[in-house]
């Protein structure tokens, strides 16, 4: 390994060493407020929820911290000393050419897939099924990881075939002509998804006639928004947490409630959700996220380019120059970069919530909003006292107080 790719390692480990000083910081700030509700929560949510809520979200920052630190270990490991054996068991059985990369791709995400599941499963049945959440069963969580894995697979290896083709057929263009495939393809999902791929794990009904669905369907009405549907989730077989959100674009979207959403909030606070989640379709912050990842994926794909294009970064961890072994190893050593630009796109996302917030406050009012913000706080376990650095770099909502106390403030 050339002095460059042991600096990219370091930058893995450096990422991570920030990833853990920020998620002690986490624990450290839930701990120091476990015994004190914050005053505008004092009436609604009492010492033993906030109490809980503080064990559980140290314990899931704990779960985090070894995450966190599995991960960049096995990326280093992949990167050191992984890889090259990968390749060359494929190599020995698969001649040069298209096949060999994408069968190197396809076998090393088999391999990290396996590798993450241990995990994966501890959440579930150890850490989520300790605070009451859980509602996987050990069959459920096998036909999960099956199924997800069969569509990766499904979907990945004609993408892999089309891309390393493109990259032959036309060396100096594919990337563009790749990345309008991708854009194409990814626009096309937010069609197929919800009505082809989230069927396959959850069971999705209609909301049931009377006085709710009337209701609900009267916002819509006054917001002219024109979907597929109102949808109830049965998001109880996985779990007892519960939200709603919106998919599709265009004329495919439909409107998503958890089951357990229904059976906790009050029709005044599932308004209110729902006009909160109206407000992300008239500020056009779908469109928006699609164009940010539109610009994102451009700068990946230009990355893409840049290294196919040479042979010097496959050689800075001593591997051979093949398109399947570069996409693998940028894939391992995009971490920091992602790490970097977190703060700003969650700055972003923030953003998009308060303005879903001001929407759904001057269409239905602001104590349903708060009552909702409140409830889902509370049945959620989330902490109300997170460490403020730490949330600037990983949450995508602002923090429920910051939320309410900018509600009642804009109310007042």
């Amino acid at each position: 390994m050339s002095a460059v790719g042991l600096a990219i390692c370091l930058a893995i480990a450096a990422s991570a060493g920030l990833g853990v000083y920020l998620r002690l910081r986490q624990m450290t700030t839930v701990a120091a407020n476990r015994d004190r509700v914050p005053p505008d929560f004092a009436r609604d949510v009492t010492l033993d929820e906030h109490r809980r809520a503080a064990e559980y979200t140290i314990a899931k920052t704990e779960f985090s911290v070894v995450e966190t630190i599995s991960d960049a270990a096995i990326s280093i490991l992949w990167l050191a000393v992984g890889l090259a054996p990968l390749y060359a068991a494929i190599a020995a059985l698969v001649e040069p050419g298209l096949v060999r990369s994408v069968l190197f791709v396809l076998g090393f995400g088999v391999i990290a897939s396996l590798i993450d599941m241990p995990l994966a499963a501890v959440r579930a049945f150890w850490l989520e099924a300790r605070f009451g959440f859980n509602r996987l069963t050990p069959r459920t969580f096998l036909l999960d990881q099956a199924k997800t894995g069969a569509l990766e697979l499904a979907i990945s290896t004609p993408l892999l075939f089309g891309m390393f083709w493109l990259l032959r057929a036309a060396p100096d263009t594919w990337w563009l002509f790749a990345y309008v495939a991708f854009i194409a393809i990814a626009v096309a999902m937010t069609v197929i998804y919800p009505t082809v791929i989230a069927p396959l794990f959850n069971k999705f009904t209609p909301l049931e006639e009377g006085p709710m669905k009337r209701r609900m369907e009267a916002l819509l009405a006054r917001c002219g928004f024109e979907s597929k549907g109102l949808y109830v989730m049965d998001a109880s077989t996985r779990s007892t947490h519960g939200n709603a959100y919106f998919s599709g674009f265009g004329k495919a979207k439909r409107i998503v409630f958890f089951d357990t959403l229904l059976e906790k909030h009050s029709p005044d606070e599932i308004e209110s959700i729902l006009a909160h989640e109206l407000g992300h379709f008239k500020f056009g912050h779908v469109r928006q996220m699609l164009m940010q990842a539109a610009a994102v994926a451009f700068l990946a794909f230009a990355v893409l380019w840049l290294a196919f294009g040479s042979d010097v970064f496959a050689g800075w961890f001593g591997l051979p120059n093949d398109p399947g072994i570069v996409l693998v190893a940028l894939m391992l050593a995009r971490e920091p970069i992602w790490h970097v630009l977190s703060p700003l796109l969650a700055w972003r996302s923030r953003r998009a919530e308060f303005e879903a917030d001001a929407f759904a406050r001057d269409l239905v009012g602001q104590e349903p909003m708060i009552s909702a913000l409140t409830r889902l706080t509370r049945d959620n376990l989330a902490t109300l006292t997170p460490d403020p650095l730490y949330a600037t770099f990983y949450f995508s909502h602002p923090p429920v107080p910051v939320r309410v106390a900018q509600l009642r403030a804009a109310g007042s």
